[in-house]
């Protein structure tokens, strides 16, 4: 199968599709896809790569990913399988003019706003509640299902997780190269990485690496390192409370602590140890 496009398989009856994926490991190959992707995570931890940013996931997140941009789910390593349901659908899944009827003006703003991702508010549990009831519904009900859904989340805080724009579409080898790059860091971040190294794997030299980078992501390639860092740190000043923060900062790939004090500061605003206590 080709990382790029990714496509969702078409359901045999019925125009919405819904997946269930209950899974050690999701799907981490960055990918995209036509359908806007509306997902629910019932169970695991671990990160989730969508356009130009870098978020934690953990159970009851719920994203809205919209179609084409390019993302991926990694799961933290578990003895437990994480679980997952998620929702897709396109603006003429139910034919051309469905969403431009006056009765739908508030779901056009799933439209609206191209290449962006956002996270669903974590108060929003009518929300959660429609997403836990659509595996077993029978097509008509996930109809009703889908527009309840639709108004609960227009009505309700969403947060803005992408808006970077990508130019277009990536290609099959582009996409080919960023996930062999992507793949290599998430499985190495927490040890020295080489901009050769990186580049080796894109078979382009450092300068034309960066550039390529750059323009796919919007960011420079150190930029998104370090943002995966600092995330990777969050997850363990939560789960590893016991864990002194120099030992934090070595496992997520900083080689001073004070370094990993000015960057975590840098993007999160506040200090590694107040982090952890407006966290409880």
């Amino acid at each position: 199968m080709k990382i790029y496009p990714f496509e969702i398989p078409k359901p045999v009856a019925g125009a919405l599709i819904v997946q269930v994926d209950t899974e050690f490991v999701f799907f981490d190959k960055l990918h995209q896809h036509e359908e806007i992707q509306i997902s629910l995570l019932v169970k695991g931890e671990g990160k989730l790569i969508i356009g130009d940013s870098v978020h934690p996931f953990a159970a009851g997140d719920l994203f809205i990913i919209d179609g084409k941009i390019p993302h991926l789910f990694q799961s933290s390593p578990s003895d437990e399988s994480s679980h997952m349901i998620s929702l897709f659908f396109t603006a003429g899944t139910f034919g051309k003019d469905f969403f431009n009827i006056p009765d739908l003006e508030r779901a056009k703003s799933f439209f609206d706003t191209p290449n962006t991702g956002f996270k669903v508010s974590d108060k929003n549990w009518e929300a959660r509640a429609i997403m836990n009831k659509l595996p077993a519904a029978d097509t008509f009900s996930r109809f009703i299902l889908f527009l309840k859904l639709l108004k609960s989340i227009a009505e309700n805080e969403i947060t803005l997780l992408t808006g970077f724009v990508h130019p277009k579409a990536l290609s099959a080898n582009e996409g080919k190269r960023l996930q062999d790059v992507l793949d290599y860091v998430m499985h190495n971040f927490d040890k020295d990485i080489k901009l050769t190294t990186v580049a080796n794997l894109a078979f382009m030299t450092p300068n034309a690496f960066c550039r390529f980078f750059k323009q796919r992501t919007n960011k420079t390639f150190f930029q998104f390192l370090i943002e995966l860092r600092i995330e990777h740190a969050c997850q363990l000043l939560i789960s590893e409370k016991d864990l002194p923060i120099a030992a934090i900062a070595e496992k997520s790939g900083f080689g001073s602590i004070s370094n990993f004090n000015r960057k975590f500061k840098l993007l999160k605003k506040t200090t590694p140890t107040s982090y952890v206590k407006h966290s409880k």
